[in-house]
């Protein structure tokens, strides 16, 4: 593994040494820009492990995305080879059909420490719930990105990431009442605590996230991909663009269903995504927005 190569696969043409914010943020952006939140190993047969090298051939040597136990896990690791002061968190994701986070920790995180003041990393939660840069660790403070405005808050026990963002605009009326669309404007993500932990904490959760049958990536195929205007997302044979208006506080859908015989030419032509075996597209029911 050596970052020259993740560089290239991100396109990050600056100064490797610097380990300052306007790096990170730079590096974090062109990370979300240019490689997927996608879970389609696991409809291929294929399994999603805990292993740095593997994760780097998947992602970097092979031109795939991956979920966050890896693509969170890859971005750690680069950020520590370029000397930046990393520590990996382990989050709970928010079940707005329970109204509660989840029991067990499944989402890593990343806390950076730069000139004293702590950030917030995450390169692989996917479609609006992305962030684009490193959050302040600042309870309270409205973070206007993109997407809309973050904010951290700190409960005491628990710091939490919420979102405000803001009207879907469906341009096609058969998708007008898609459980898809996300018709919440503000909403929790996960909560989190600054409690270190290491990538083999994750390993049960890895595996069962990829065979409960109640599990999110279980019941659907995921691959979505930020945009410097917004998103793609291909979730089972659905596949959408979305293009963040913040003037006209909307968020545009442009969203369609594709055809077994297109899947393979969608995920190379928007998502750069080429498999090896054949993926076998699922989209049961599960709670699950754009």
């Amino acid at each position: 593994m050596n970052l020259e190569e993740y560089f290239q696969r991100i396109g990050f043409h600056g100064c490797h040494g610097k380990a300052d914010l306007a790096t990170l943020k730079l590096i974090h952006r062109l990370h979300i820009m240019s490689i997927p939140f996608e879970n389609l190993s696991i409809h291929c047969g294929e399994r999603n492990v805990v292993d740095l090298e593997v994760i780097f051939n998947k992602i970097v040597r092979s031109g795939r995305g991956g979920w966050c136990l890896e693509n969170n896990h890859l971005f750690g690791w680069v950020l520590r080879e370029m000397g930046f002061d990393t520590t990996t968190l382990g989050s709970r994701v928010f079940n707005s059909i329970v109204n509660d986070f989840a029991p067990l920790e499944e989402h890593l995180i990343n806390m950076i420490i730069i000139d004293g003041k702590p950030y917030m990393a995450d390169v692989s939660f996917g479609v609006s719930s992305q962030i684009w840069e490193p959050l302040e660790l600042i309870s309270g403070k409205d973070q206007p990105q993109g997407p809309g405005i973050f904010r951290l808050v700190d409960r005491g026990d628990i710091w939490v990431l919420e979102k405000t963002g803001r009207k879907p605009e469906v341009v096609n009326p058969e998708f007008a009442k898609s459980s898809l669309v996300d018709r919440q404007l503000t909403k929790q993500i996960y909560c989190f605590t600054l409690e270190p932990r290491q990538a083999d904490s994750f390993i049960e959760r890895n595996e069962a996230l990829q065979t409960d049958p109640t599990s999110l990536f279980t019941n659907k195929s995921i691959c979505s991909l930020q945009t410097p205007t917004g998103f793609k997302a291909l979730i089972g044979w659905t596949y959408s663009e979305v293009t963040y208006k913040p003037e006209e506080g909307v968020d545009v859908l442009d969203m369609r269903d594709i055809t077994d015989e297109e899947m393979d030419q969608v995920l190379r032509e928007q998502f750069n995504v080429k498999l090896q075996k054949k993926l076998k597209p699922v989209n049961k029911k599960a709670c699950y927005t754009l």
